[in-house]
């Protein structure tokens, strides 16, 4: 346990204990003497009605990997629910792979360190935010190499907002605000706290809010930023949207990572959600639990049975699946 202190300690050396726990928590550690919190399920919203006709094309994808996890994790993606959406989803990276580019249309090599550290994390969101101005298009959203998008899902809820608004919507890790310490100057420091979507789960935001978050997040800034406050990625995007911006996170249960049990997501709205994910749960296997075209065994992340569930025509779908 000690180790894993030192691991949270490292990376956020202006939190107090309390939150240290509770990031412990999120990273699917236990603090010593405490038990893991899971937060409390929020009831389902009703859908709400369209705001504005969107396309697939409107939505810009980012998902963020390493080189490492080329194989072990984007094949199961490029396989999945980007064969279907490779205009629309952008590969972030850290290293070039000649293969990769014969097989998804939008990789980039943000030149970015490989390691999974507070600054290795922030300089690739940088780059995702900076790529999404560029690409004029109305929504960012962004997800890991460990998540499947129902695009489908994701295009019908973003629907439901002006993109021209201010717009951030996707799933906290944390049940209460996380605080913080944003540093003033060398010598003063003042304490904020704020919520925040976890980037485990994905999360969304309309180009009008991505607009007004330039001034801390284009070129440079967003790093520069994010050491403000010595937190990774997804928290930095929290206080820039949330703290700065005072703009509110919108809470969706549609969004999930492997930080949830997700044996929990009904078998019956499988088909509803927007993110679904995998890995591991307090040292169990995590994912969701449904009867579908493969076997555990076949599809530990069940990702193939998901797409096979979604798109049935799929040619390497068995025929007459009972799910």
């Amino acid at each position: 346990m000690a180790a894993q202190d030192t691991r949270v300690e490292g990376r956020y050396p202006l939190l107090t204990m309390k939150h240290r726990v509770m990031l412990l928590a999120r990273w699917g550690l236990q603090g010593p003497g405490r038990a893991r919190r899971e937060l409390p399920a929020a009831p389902p919203s009703a859908p709400r009605p369209p705001a504005e006709d969107i396309s697939p094309r409107d939505v810009f994808i980012a998902v963020k990997t390493t080189k490492k996890f080329h194989k072990a994790r984007l094949e199961l993606l490029l396989d999945t629910w980007i064969s279907r959406n490779r205009d629309m989803t952008f590969i972030f990276t850290d290293g070039e792979d000649e293969e990769l580019k014969k097989q998804a249309r939008n990789v980039i090599n943000t030149n970015c360190s490989a390691a999974h550290s507070r600054q290795a994390l922030s300089c690739k969101m940088a780059v995702e935010y900076d790529k999404f101005i560029e690409s004029g298009r109305k929504w960012f959203c962004h997800v890991d190499d460990d998540n499947y998008v129902n695009v489908r899902m994701l295009v019908k809820l973003l629907s439901s907002y002006p993109h021209t608004q201010d717009i951030y919507i996707g799933k906290p890790s944390l049940d209460r605000p996380i605080q913080a310490t944003e540093r003033i100057s060398e010598n003063k420091m003042h304490p904020v706290h704020f919520w925040f979507a976890t980037g485990g789960a994905g999360f969304c935001i309309s180009r009008g809010l991505a607009l007004k978050m330039s001034p801390w997040a284009s070129g440079g800034h967003f790093m520069s930023t994010a050491e403000k406050i010595r937190l990774p990625d997804d928290c930095t995007i929290g206080y820039i949207i949330e703290s700065v911006l005072g703009v509110k996170l919108i809470r969706s249960n549609l969004f999930h990572s492997h930080l949830e049990n997700l044996h929990q997501v009904p078998k019956t709205e499988i088909h509803k959600q927007v993110t679904l994910s995998y890995g591991m749960f307090e040292n169990k296997r995590n994912s969701i639990h449904m009867k579908g075209a493969f076997s555990v065994e076949e599809d530990p992340s069940r990702f193939r049975s998901v797409h096979c569930l979604l798109y049935p025509d799929t040619p390497w779908c068995p025929a007459n699946v009972v799910y």
